[in-house]
């Protein structure tokens, strides 16, 4: 079962809950019986946390101005040190 929100002209906004993809485009109010139209919002954003909601707020920014790159950074040279566990292993 999925929630659906109407908003009715003189009682506002209210909650349906209905199988998922069965909503249709109008339902009547439960309290006057007028026609309601289906309200579209998101979807439990109020829930999330801030660190995700920074993300996001990140992401969409670079979708509209992504970062221009004028070189190539350079590659970091660390040494590679071998796991410890392959110093163990038979050499050929």
């Amino acid at each position: 079962m999925a929630t659906y929100e109407y908003s009715c002209r003189d009682c506002g906004r209210f909650d349906v809950r209905l199988a998922m993809g069965t909503a249709p485009g109008t339902h009547e109010c439960p309290r006057c019986g007028q026609t309601a139209r289906r309200a579209y919002s998101p979807p439990a954003l109020a829930v999330t946390s801030e660190s995700v909601v920074a993300l996001r707020e990140r992401e969409e920014q670079t979708r509209e101005a992504p970062p221009v790159v004028s070189h190539v950074p350079p590659k970091h040279q660390t040494p590679r040190r071998p796991h410890p566990a392959l110093a163990r292993l038979p050499r050929p």
